[in-house]
């Protein structure tokens, strides 16, 4: 077998200086001029041997993480891709950044933070549902088994309301990890037993107010409003949580999006 005329710090080393175009085929036309350089078939087949899997990243970052401290973030984004209609990956997502429903590879990354001043990622999973079989909400928790069994122990994990199914919220709690989400308003809570009430029907007190949430138990929630004068409802299972807390680790939570 020949020896494969490029490897992977050849095409990083590409994507660090390219500026719009970003295809195998300009990776090819960038190298310095040579019989032997690569054609564009040689990135696509580096490309295509590579594993998409998350422990380059992983090993990257280990050393620069503290695993005992910090704030895990989970989110994910969009890559935009209209024009695509045979390209592998591509499906249709919401998009927070054009409001609506895109067409495009979802990313669902996990990101470890501390006082917003350090932000690595250190996990990330592909959106390949029609392959693979697996929801967003999987990958979630496959990333928080695999941040245990590297041997995080966070102050909080961090996601929005896309992630605060009961399933996603009992993982957190396995791994004896508190959590602080976003719900919908209508999301059901109660105050006493036997009642059910939308959030939004609950007279919530700036300070919190403590909830039981049908399928897990009691919780904390805050009250707080949205640049644009929306409700925004706040949940935790750390019950001593303050709302000058809350308010950081959603600062910790908005690192993602840097």
């Amino acid at each position: 077998m020949n020896k494969a005329k490029c490897n992977e710090y050849d095409y990083i080393n590409f994507l660090v200086a390219a500026q719009t175009v970003f295809s195998a085929t300009e990776a090819a036309r960038c190298q310095p001029d040579s019989v032997k350089g690569a054609a564009h078939d040689a990135y696509t087949r580096l490309l295509q041997r590579l594993p998409p899997d998350s422990e380059a990243l992983w090993h990257e970052v280990k050393t620069l993480v503290k695993c005992k401290q910090g704030v895990l973030v989970v989110d994910d984004s969009t890559l935009d891709k209209p024009h695509a209609s045979q390209m592998a990956l591509v499906t249709k997502h919401w998009s927070g950044k054009h409001h609506q429903v895109v067409q495009g590879i979802n990313l669902i990354s996990l990101l470890w933070t501390e006082n917003a001043a350090y932000r690595l990622p250190c996990d990330f999973r592909i959106y390949n549902k029609l392959v693979d079989g697996i929801d967003k909400n999987e990958h979630l928790r496959h990333m928080l088994d695999a941040a245990a069994e590297r041997g995080f122990e966070p102050e909080i994990v961090v996601f929005d309301s896309w992630y605060s199914g009961l399933d996603n919220l009992k993982r957190v709690r396995k791994h004896e990890w508190y959590w602080l989400t976003q719900f919908k308003s209508n999301r059901q809570v109660s105050l006493y037993k036997g009642q059910h009430l939308a959030i939004a029907a609950v007279l919530i007190p700036q300070h919190g107010l403590l909830v039981h949430l049908k399928g897990y138990g009691w919780i904390k929630v805050f009250r707080t409003l949205a640049p644009n004068g929306d409700a925004e409802y706040w949940a935790t299972n750390k019950l001593d949580m303050r709302l000058e807390a809350c308010a950081d680790y959603a600062l910790d939570a908005w690192q993602i999006e840097v």
